[in-house]
């Protein structure tokens, strides 16, 4: 599993951790909080392997979508830790982690359409 496969596992985990009130409540904003940092890290290493031709607007987009994700990571944690709105707040951070699975899955679409360029595809 790579590091970001990881982080999102254990955000996801965090997530999905029982919200009580008081002291468990704020355990639980700290706790996704961290998860969310470590996701954030896993994001910001990410490369997408340098393609050439037609596969570098491709790239861009990606890297692009990438930027965005880690920005709403940014603007989503402080709402993690001081929201009122626990539930919704969840909410957007389940949006946000499927959001992250689905740019993982075109970084990997990526990867592998750089491969079959290189060995000539199915020609």
């Amino acid at each position: 599993m790579s590091e970001l496969q990881t982080a999102l596992h254990g955000l996801v985990q965090a997530i999905d951790a029982p919200r009580l009130h008081g002291r468990a409540l704020g355990n639980w904003r700290w706790t996704v909080r961290q998860r969310m940092a470590s996701v954030r890290d896993g994001l910001a290493i990410e490369t997408a392997g340098g393609s050439d031709g037609w596969l570098a607007a491709r790239e861009s987009s990606v890297l692009r979508d990438r930027n965005a994700l880690i920005m709403r990571l940014s603007a989503l944690g402080q709402g993690v830790l001081e929201s009122p709105e626990v539930e919704q707040v969840r909410n957007e951070v389940k949006r946000l982690v499927t959001d992250i699975h689905h740019h993982h899955q075109k970084l990997h679409d990526l990867a592998y359409d750089a491969v079959e360029i290189e060995l000539g595809g199915s020609e």
